[in-house]
């Protein structure tokens, strides 16, 4: 599972991103703010059992690419039948 995300940071935000890239602490913005995710969740224990909860992510998302597949196929035979129906 993978989350793309454009952000704009500036004032101090921007600042706390470049020291931390300046200072060695990460390689990159990116990677900084990483790090902030992961301090989010060991601070806050939002994500309690990481590998159960990515299992359980990717089963979720299985499921979910298995029904857009299951009503593509179920649009297509529709769109087939009406154009059988049509002539």
């Amino acid at each position: 599972m993978m989350v793309r995300t454009t952000v704009a940071f500036e004032g101090v935000s921007e600042l706390i991103l470049e020291k931390a890239v300046q200072l060695g602490l990460a390689r990159s913005r990116t990677e900084a703010l990483r790090m902030g995710i992961f301090a989010l969740n060991k601070e806050y224990n939002l994500v309690k059992d990481i590998e159960q909860e990515l299992l359980a992510a990717r089963e979720r998302l299985r499921k979910k690419a298995r029904f857009r597949a299951d009503l593509s196929r179920a649009e297509k035979d529709k769109l087939a039948k009406d154009l059988m129906k049509s002539r």
